[in-house]
């Protein structure tokens, strides 16, 4: 019988403190950290995407950070085959990998090996979609979803509009809901020996801390950044661009909003996108909720309990 590769997640909602902890860890037990972000993949992209910097690294090596072009579309397929690939790297050198992020999605993908069946595009199609979005709104193509898929439509937010897209795409190509295929997926047994660790801490901390976390980006020069990549030539359209932090400091250097406006927008959206991440752990099974308050906001003692956690996936590594 084959031995199943030991994989740790650490994840949990934005700002939550995932980076420091998943260093920490890795350190301690000889592990290499595959980054589940959306955003982090893209080169160029550092402060909106709270990118971890090379001093917090601390010479843990990180896989899935700068590894793709603005103008690449790094999406869930491409994380899932990236993802297999490391991990399997990472174990033959005799380290642990550990998955660090928030994108429960890309996460979903890789613990249960998911099949999204990536039919052939039909760019005409999307196209047509994306054209509706344009011209009809959100909100008229979640509806169009929520005709023919109610559980989807229920499940993916309308401002989700790659998704929505994605799940309208898949009934097209195939005819069958793509909530039913999920739900078949998500009942696949992980091919990995794993823990699960979702850090949380009450919502009032977290959207302080969030609060802060933009405070700090602005002060870090996020305008600033947005406005290279805007005369790198990086459109406004593309998957990158619409980043929390990309699109909202685009649309107030395109004048659409004013300054404090903008800023407010930022905070707002990730405060809503950390109570949609959360509402997705939640969901998922065989998940460790650690939260922060019931260790006195220690580190340190979550540390231990992370490892103490972990021992018996790396006993048999």
């Amino acid at each position: 019988m084959n031995q199943k590769i030991p994989l740790i997640i650490i994840t949990g909602p934005t700002a939550v403190g995932k980076t420091e902890l998943s260093v920490r860890l890795a350190k301690e037990i000889g592990g290499e950290i595959i980054s589940a972000d959306s955003i982090q993949a893209y080169q160029y992209m550092d402060i909106g995407s709270a990118k971890v910097s090379v001093e917090e690294m601390q010479g843990v090596r990180h896989y899935l950070i700068d590894e793709f072009d603005p103008a690449e579309n790094f999406n869930i397929f491409v994380f899932q085959e990236k993802a297999k690939k490391y991990v399997k790297e990472i174990y033959s050198r005799n380290k642990v990998p550990i998955v660090v992020g928030g994108t429960g999605f890309y996460i979903q993908s890789l613990l249960y090996d998911i099949d999204f069946t990536q039919e052939e595009n039909d760019l005409t199609y999307r196209k047509e979609l994306e054209t509706l979005a344009a011209e009809k709104g959100n909100h008229y193509l979640h509806e169009m979803l929520e005709c023919v898929d109610y559980k989807a439509a229920q499940d993916i937010h309308e401002n989700n509009v790659k998704r929505v897209i994605r799940a309208l795409e898949y009934y097209h190509q195939t005819g069958e809901k793509i909530s039913v295929h999920n739900e078949i997926q998500r009942e696949k047994k992980s091919p990995f020996d794993f823990k699960y660790f979702v850090l949380n801490m009450e919502r009032n901390l977290l959207y302080k801390r969030i609060e802060k976390r933009v405070d700090n980006m602005l002060e870090q020069g996020l305008v600033d950044e947005v406005k290279m990549l805007m005369e790198m030539g990086y459109q406004r359209s593309l998957v990158s661009m619409q980043g929390i932090g990309y699109k909202e400091i685009y649309a107030f250097l395109e004048g659409e909003l004013s300054y404090e406006e903008a800023v407010l927008e930022l905070k707002k959206n990730t405060r809503h996108f950390a109570k949609r991440q959360l509402t997705w752990f939640r969901r998922e099974k065989e998940v460790e909720w650690v939260n922060f308050e019931e260790f006195g906001m220690d580190k340190d003692r979550i540390l231990a309990y992370l490892l103490e956690k972990s021992r018996n996936i790396l006993l048999s590594k």
